[in-house]
């Protein structure tokens, strides 16, 4: 066994064990503290469940990251991680105290902008989509900007029913760390393996904790789209040279299909709150989970659904890509056909005519 396949090993052990021992007293403080999340008439849980399972996540990837990552040049890191701290702090205090939209903007502005300009994660090459290949440094910085707050806002608003946030986050940084491996670039695939461990950890307690089920909450969904979107960035950027064998030519297309799930559910469910004149934080039950819901009343199988859907977005576009297609017509293809799918349960509710319950009604499922 090599050093960097010990190493990842380490990563996702060591963060996978940190959460599952941090959970238990996470939980006995949140009950004797009774800090639980708001239970109110358009929330899907009805149990009294702490969303502190952010907390968890936190300490099991930072510390995992940085003790797996030692020895290793890694400058990016300690603004991955100032990130990061932004990020989890700003996601406690809305899961704690509430606070206004406007605020968290404010902030994840902030923590994006220091992983932009001192974490040197930035977009500088298009790879050829409409035919643009070398973009102007501010054009890059304001894309990545819009990257990162779209991709951590998306896989916010998914987090919706139990295990489908940090499932899809598990798939996707599955993949990328198994590709950070074989081409070599340990330091993000550590990343991504350490990110996979403590999702592991914390999708056990969140889907199978029955009482010991806690929500991961602002601070899990905002740091998982934090990193996330780091890692999309790294994976696009080392595809801009395309001489290895496992270089991906469609790069964008191929990382945006491993995120297209959350991003074409918030991309819809704000257009239908735009298109009636309603305010694009206001909730509803417009996402996919709510239509699926209402179809099968179960939290697990749901997820199940939804994270099968994302495989297949994946491997229509590695298909894409192994054609040599156009790369335009790759990407185009792709986000046609996520939101395809991601209109699908509307059109089977409307076939089957089962009606969604009004706004701010609980439908009763099963986890």
């Amino acid at each position: 066994m090599n050093m960097e396949f010990f190493l990842i090993l380490l990563a996702v052990f060591l963060s996978f064990m940190l959460v599952i021992i941090s959970i238990p007293p996470i939980l006995r403080v949140a009950r004797e503290k009774k800090l639980f999340d708001t239970i109110n008439n358009r929330k899907i849980h009805t149990t009294p469940t702490p969303p502190l399972g952010g907390v968890a996540i936190f300490i099991g990837f930072v510390l995992s990251t940085i003790i797996a990552t030692n020895g290793y040049s890694f400058e990016s890191l300690k603004y991955i991680v100032a990130s990061i701290i932004l990020m989890f702090f700003i996601g406690l205090k809305d899961d704690l105290l509430a606070i206004s939209a406007r605020k968290k903007i404010v902030v994840q502005l902030f923590a994006a902008m220091l992983l932009i300009l001192l974490g040197n994660l930035q977009i500088t090459n298009l790879h050829g989509i409409f035919g643009v290949y070398q973009i102007h440094s501010a054009i890059g910085v304001l894309l990545t900007l819009f990257i990162i707050l779209a991709i951590v806002n998306a896989y916010n608003l998914i987090d919706g029913i139990d295990g489908l946030g940090s499932g899809l986050a598990i798939f996707a940084s599955s993949l990328f760390g198994w590709w950070f491996f074989i081409v070599g670039q340990f330091q993000f695939a550590i990343m991504s393996f350490a990110l996979t461990g403590s999702l592991m950890g914390f999708f056990l307690f969140n889907v199978f904790g029955k009482r010991n089920k806690l929500f991961m909450g602002d601070a899990g969904s905002l740091v998982i789209g934090l990193i996330i979107s780091a890692i999309i960035i790294k994976f696009n950027e080392f595809n801009i040279i395309k001489t290895g064998q496992y270089s991906v030519v469609a790069a964008p297309a191929v990382s945006f299909s491993l995120v297209m799930v959350p991003l074409i559910d918030t991309f819809r469910v704000i257009t239908i709150r735009l298109w009636n004149k309603k305010s694009p934080f206001h909730p509803d039950n417009n996402h996919i989970h709510h239509r699926l819901l209402a179809l099968v009343p179960s939290h697990l199988k749901v997820t199940i659904i939804i994270i099968i859907a994302n495989i297949f977005l994946m491997g229509f576009a590695l298909l894409l890509n192994n054609l040599m297609l156009n790369v335009t017509f790759q990407f185009l293809a792709i986000f046609l056909f996520g939101i395809f799918l991601s209109f699908v349960p509307s059109m089977i509710l409307r076939i089957k005519h089962v009606k969604m319950p009004a706004e701010g009604k609980i439908v009763k499922h099963t986890s």
